[in-house]
Order: structure tokens, then sequence, then C-alpha cells
């Protein structure tokens, strides 16, 4: 009899691959099929070469390969390729056999495709992977979610490749139903973005109003990353602004200053307008690729639009400890705004994520892993009902102690015309969550005077709606809804 493979892996790109190879370090047998099968010839007589891994050059093969309950996972690209697969594996599996999606795929496709393999039968894991190859081959970050029936029969392989902490515990765990591990993955990258436009602000008002050098910047990084600023995107600036060109000049200089990107940190600011939740720093950090990406135009611009003379200047130590706290309370900032998506997206989908894991999952592994994140995990299992990071006594008062620098530095960079939109946004959520009244009375005005559209009074109880004739024209009937 044939050996029966513990895992089938469909999708042999690099990162299909380095999974393959960590499951096999870990003593699990894996399947492996690719459409393009000369893939799975090619990685047998290579990488994999001398290990377990069984090669199949069908599905029917792949499946047959395997013991029960079958368990398969997808590592392709997300959307219709998913689907189109979805639907073959449904031709050669069983009711209980298990279908894991471990691309980039958008939590509402993940949801759909949960529920339809659910309604067949099937059980499914959405699964997000952060830690780009290196983690994937090393040990990544895995955020698993779905059926939860499924998770038992998974557990043992995803916790054992999975990325450790100090004590040994995986940064992976059960995230919770339907779409969530996807979900989950979604707000990771887009906490990713933010934080890596915080650090580009960052470097922007060394490099630019303190007319610090590359190196001397790698060496500000640097510093940072031996203290609370901790983290794998502080790390790799730190090396990315030491490193230098085959001419001797630094690198980070030569490069076009328009960034790219995939698509996740659009999705977390779109699920957040959707949720009504004010994501502001992770929509300002997609909207700032959005204006890099105007190259052209903004090179025009710079020779018709005026501002003012950037001039150096200052006490630099004092102006780059400001810029250290002003960095740090705008991340606490944007995890706050986060993890408010989490909560109101449990909500919404009847999830029941773990607040404290998730910030565990995110340690060590994936891209924004940060000695921070200990602090996020022992805020949550100090009070699983947090409303709100910022009110937990840590970041409270972290935040508290930052604030006279990361006004310094707010207005030292509207005076010096270097955009911070990050930082902004992230100072103005703050002042804003902290305000017990906002002028959003007057907007509430002005939507009734011209749409009739209702409001609240202070001075009646909530839910009671009121209507003004403002003009003493316009009747009394009131609009028929009314949305906070």
């Amino acid at each position: 009899m044939s050996q029966k493979a513990d895992i089938g892996l469909i999708g042999l790109g690099v990162m299909g691959q380095n999974l393959v190879l960590n499951m096999n370090d870990h003593g699990h047998t894996v399947a492996v099929y690719n459409r393009t099968t000369s893939k799975v010839d090619a990685f047998l007589e290579g990488s994999a070469a001398g290990t377990r891994v069984i090669g199949a050059h069908s599905i029917a093969e792949l499946t047959g390969r395997l013991k029960s309950p079958r368990r398969v996972m997808l590592m392709i690209k997300a959307g219709k390729p998913v689907d189109l697969v979805v639907e073959e594996l449904l031709r050669h599996l069983d009711a209980g056999d298990i279908v894991i999606d471990g691309g980039n795929a958008n939590y509402k496709d993940s949801m759909r495709v949960a529920a339809y393999l659910e309604s067949k039968g099937l059980l499914y894991i959405g699964c997000g992977v952060s830690g780009g190859e290196e983690g994937a081959r090393r040990g990544p970050s895995l955020m698993p979610g779905g059926s939860k029936a499924a998770w038992p029969h998974m557990r043992e392989i995803f916790q054992s490749i999975a990325a450790k902490v100090a004590d040994g515990t995986p940064c992976c765990d059960w995230v919770g139903e339907s779409g969530a591990g996807h979900f989950v993955k979604m707000v990771h990258n887009g906490i990713e973005y933010g934080d890596m436009q915080l650090i580009c602000e960052a470097y922007d008002l060394m490099r630019f109003d303190l007319g610090m050098a590359p190196e001397e910047i790698s060496a500000v990084f640097s510093e940072w990353n031996r203290d609370k600023l901790n983290s794998f995107l502080i790390e790799i600036t730190a090396d990315i602004l030491a490193y230098r060109d085959t001419d001797g000049t630094p690198m980070v200089d030569k490069i076009l200053d328009r960034a790219g990107q995939k698509g996740t940190g659009k999705w977390t600011a779109m699920a957040a307008l959707e949720s009504g939740i004010p994501l502001t720093l992770i929509a300002e950090a997609v909207f700032a690729r959005f204006l890099s990406a105007l190259k052209e135009e903004r090179v025009a611009a710079a020779g018709i639009l005026a501002g003012p003379t950037v001039t150096s200047g200052g006490d630099r130590a004092n102006w780059i400890s400001d810029i250290r706290e002003a960095l740090y309370a705008s991340k606490i900032i944007s995890y706050a705004q986060g993890y408010m998506l989490f909560r109101a997206a449990s909500e919404a989908y009847g999830w029941h994520l773990n607040y404290g894991g998730i910030a565990l999952m995110w340690r060590e592994g994936c891209i924004i892993r940060a000695a921070f994140l200990d602090k996020i995990k022992a805020a949550f299992d100090g009070n699983p009902d947090l409303p709100n990071l910022l009110v937990d006594p840590y970041f409270r008062d972290q935040v508290q102690a930052a604030q006279g620098a990361w006004r310094r530095v707010a207005a030292r960079g509207a005076s010096q015309g270097l955009p911070l939109p990050a930082m902004f946004s992230a100072l103005a959520f703050y002042d804003g969550y902290r305000r017990d009244r906002l002028p959003a009375n007057l907007l509430q005005a002005q939507r009734d005077y011209f749409g009739a559209h209702t409001y609240e009074r202070v001075d009646r109880p909530r839910g009671e709606f009121f209507h003004t004739n403002w003009t003493g024209e316009g009747g009394g009937v009131a609009s028929g809804s009314y949305t906070a």
C-alpha cells in the first residue's frame, strides 16, 4: 500500500514550498500538487530531495494519498482560482474532510467559502500566514479561523510549525469562526501599513528637518530597537539605512519614492468604513501610498506650489527623543484602532475573538512582531472586556508621558512643511477620543437644517429624536431614518 500523507498542499510557490519543508522538518508527511506539474517534479528533485514529501500530478491523486480525515491546504492566488480548486476538490473529498486556505484571501470570500463547504458537509479553515518566505520556512505566525470542528485536526501541525515565543508558546491559536482568520490577518497587514508609514515619517523628520545622513539615522533606529520600540520593522529599517550601493553611497537615496501595495491595507480601511470605526491612522497610511504614486504630478507641483523653507535647528538629541516618543504614541493609537475594528467585527459576525491571544500570535514570526505586543496581551489578560487599549493603565500612562513630545513633533512638521499624515491623524484621534463633547452637535443641526435628519438632545433621554423647522418654511416632517 502506498504511504499516506498527513496533509496535502496545493500551490508550490515560494510560500507553499517553504511551508511544506517546515512541515517535513517537524515530522509531518506532506503530499504536494501544483497545476503546472513540472513544478512538482522540480521540487521533489530540488529542495525536497531526501524528504518524506510525496508528489502528485492531479488533485485526484493528491486526495488519494491522504489519511482520513483528509486535510488539503491551498497556497494559491485568492479569488477565482480558489473557487475553481474548491469545486475540483469537492469531487474527491468526503464529509468531514478539511480544506485550508492559507492564501491572502479577503475575509468576505473566506466567509463565503466556509459557508459553502459546510453546506456540503466539509470543514474549512481560513488561515492568515505572516512572516514572508523566511517565516514560512522557519516559523510563521498563523491565524486560523473557520469551522471549529476542524481545529483539533490541524492544531498539532500548525502549532508545531509556527514561530514560538521565549517560553515555547506557539504563535498560532484558534482565532474564531467563519472568516475570522483572514480578518485578523487583514488587520495585521493594515497595522503593518501604519507602522511602516510612521517609521517613514520619523525618518523624514530626521533626514530633512534635522539634516541627518542615512547612516546617522540608522544608528538612531538601532538604538531604538533596544528599547520599547524593539520590532522587526525598526530592525530592518536600521539595516536598510546603513546599506550602501556599489559606489559607496546610501542605497535608500537611490530608490524611487513611489510606494506599491497589494490591497490588504485598503481592505482594512474599507472594513472600518463599513463598520463605522475611525481607523484614521491606517487609512492615512494607505492614502500616503496613493499620494506617493503620483510621482510625476508631485515633481511638477514642486516647481509651482510654495511651502516653508526647511531649516535645521534646535537640539538634535532632544528632537530625536521627541520623535521617538511621537512614534511610540502614534503606534499605540494604530493598535488601539485595530482592536476597535476587531471588537466591531466580532459583534457583527458573532465571532469570539481572543484579543490577547491575537497579540501573542503576532509576537514572533510575522512582519509586525514587536516586544510591544506583550503589553497588549497583558492588557487583555488583565481585562478581557477592555473597551479600548487607551484606557489600559500602561497605554494610558505611555501616551500621557509622550504628549508633550508628540505635540511638539506635530507642530514642527507643520511649521517645516513636512507631511506627517499618520502622526497627525493619530494625535487628532487621541484628542477626539478623550473629548467628552465634539462639534458634532453643529453637524447634526446642519443635517437637520438641509435634510430634516433629526437630532437627539442633551436634556432629553437618548433615543428620542427631534426636528426643528429652522427657516419657518421647512414644515414639521422629519426624515425617516437616523444614522449616528
